[in-house]
């Protein structure tokens, strides 16, 4: 997977891509993974979507046959793309719920004994040792062999001839394994939840998302994400 750099300044235009990304139709597919600690850290009063989230988050924390400081998959939930917006709103919005749910998640790392890290947010040297791991998003593309000639024509034609589409549909189904195209959010962990948002809405290091799969196809689908968020914000 290669990094790119969105060229975004603010949380609230990172939120609009991550909505984009979860409202786009060359999306086949998403799996999201949400940790309890992230959840429960989030007020109240930030809103319906993670009400039943939230419920979960409680009674898995609560019942005592997880240690919230392990590794163990039952901390994960598989979340929706209305709930992984959710929880980074929650932490990088400016405001008081903000740093509510920023005091909330910093207590409970420091009351499960999990030291939270000093490298800088969204440092790729560091997503392998990220721990706890609070949001893993990622979504899968249509592959190339199901593109529809009418509604997918945009990406079709930014092959610039047929014949360099049809190639790359060729070398999507011979290869073995079959490649997926593929955009994830970075790594995000305590880190990048309580210090990558400024009190100001500023992020504080810049945003990228990670993408594999055919250059000319996943470049056509991010340039169509960040259009799509660049007008959701006019």
């Amino acid at each position: 997977m290669i990094a790119v750099e969105l060229g975004i300044a603010r949380t609230d235009e990172a939120l609009r891509v991550v909505r984009a990304l979860g409202a786009h139709r060359y999306v086949a597919g998403r799996l999201h993974l949400v940790h309890a600690l992230a959840i429960a850290a989030v007020p109240d009063g930030a809103g319906g979507a993670l009400d039943e989230a939230r419920t979960w988050a409680s009674s898995v924390l609560s019942d005592g046959r997880v240690d919230p400081a392990s590794r163990d998959e039952a901390l994960w939930r598989r979340g929706s793309d209305a709930e992984v917006v959710a929880v980074l709103e929650a932490f990088w919005s400016p405001g008081p719920l903000s740093r509510a749910a920023r005091d909330a998640l910093a207590s409970s790392m420091d009351r499960n004994g999990l030291p939270v890290p000093d490298h800088v947010p969204f440092d790729e040297n560091a997503e392998d040792d990220i721990h706890p791991l609070l949001v893993d998003a990622g979504w899968e593309l249509l592959p190339l062999s199901l593109l529809d000639a009418s509604r997918h024509a945009g990406a079709i034609a930014a092959f610039g001839e047929p014949i360099l589409f049809a190639s790359a549909c060729f070398e999507e189904e011979t290869s073995v394994p079959p490649p997926t195209a593929l955009v994830e959010l970075p790594a995000i962990g305590p880190v990048e939840l309580l210090r990558a948002a400024s009190d100001e809405g500023a992020l504080v290091e810049p945003f990228v998302v990670w993408v594999d799969g055919n250059h000319t196809y996943v470049d056509y689908v991010m340039r169509g994400v960040m259009s799509r968020a660049s007008r959701s914000g006019a």
